[in-house]
């Protein structure tokens, strides 16, 4: 592709906003996936003294083909103390709003579920008025199959968060390349539970552009979320990390995420976040 849009291109922030947060979060030696994602807006998010935190460390057991995040087998222990240390971070930075984030952890009994819901429960002693937003897997893995998966996603829903945000990422087409060791159906399950478990927990969902999906194959998969009852959408631009990634087919324009984030208003979705620098957790916790 051509050299990267105007677009896309914005100011790192100042920086004595961003180191703020990252002494915080280097000082406790946790995560964020601002950081391990090498999120655009960042800086941003930063000045704002907000961060969306990545649970259970910075190795994913999946290999995505869009994703910086470091990818194997054998990722590092859970630190037992971690809960904690994002509940003090979330103090110290003065969160009314958190996002909860993951890698997926294949290698664990039930994929993270619990740890989602012991770091909700750590950040409620410490902060009783901040709402939290869970970004999860879809916790499929090992022998129980659909039964475990309900079961683990059960176990994040009855920690109550302020909304439940899993991404189908692309249109059904491309997931193979672009997911490896995700589907559709299956992802599209997920929020189909959380749905069942609790209709009243708003559902969201997201994904990037550029991966070589048509419009037409963007409004099919707007019309599958609500077909499971998808209330908050994000659109954003998929941007490479680095050449060992999925190269980017197309940058869409701004005018083009507006339209689409149009079309999807009219099908009823409660919330949409849709531009090109719109990330999954970007000004999660505004309303429209």
């Amino acid at each position: 592709m051509a050299n990267l849009p105007d677009w896309l291109r914005r100011p790192i922030g100042k920086a004595s906003d961003i180191s703020t947060v990252q002494r915080i979060i280097k000082q406790r030696q946790i995560h964020t996936i601002c950081e391990e994602g090498r999120c655009p807006n960042r800086g941003e998010c930063y000045a704002q003294g907000t961060a969306t935190f990545l649970l259970m460390g910075p190795v994913c057991t999946r290999a995505c083909a869009f994703c910086q995040v470091d990818k194997g087998h054998a990722p590092m222990p859970l630190d037992v103390e971690e809960p904690q240390k994002i509940a003090e971070s979330v103090q110290l930075l003065g969160l009314r709003y958190v996002v909860l984030t993951s890698v997926a952890r294949d290698d664990l009994p039930d994929q993270g579920a619990g740890w989602f819901a012991k770091t909700m429960a750590a950040i409620r002693r410490l902060n009783p008025g901040t709402q939290i937003e869970v970004l999860t897997p879809d916790f499929w893995g090992g022998a129980s199959g659909i039964d475990g998966q309900q079961q683990r996603i059960a176990t994040v829903v009855e920690a109550n968060p302020a909304c439940y945000n899993h991404n189908v990422e692309t249109v059904r087409r491309l997931q193979g390349p672009v997911r490896r060791g995700a589907k559709y159906e299956r992802s599209l399950h997920v929020l189909h539970v959380v749905k069942a478990l609790n209709p009243t927990l708003p559902t969201k969902s997201g994904l990037m552009l550029g991966h070589g999906e048509t419009e037409a194959e963007i409004v099919e998969t707007l019309h599958d979320l609500r077909a499971v009852d998808c209330d908050r959408l994000t659109l954003g631009q998929y941007m490479r990390p680095s050449l060992a990634h999925l190269p980017v087919q197309k940058y869409w324009t701004p005018d083009e995420f507006e339209r689409l984030g149009a079309i999807a208003r009219e099908m009823g979705f409660a919330h949409v976040r849709s531009g090109p620098l719109v990330r999954s957790s970007y000004h999660a916790g505004e309303s429209e």
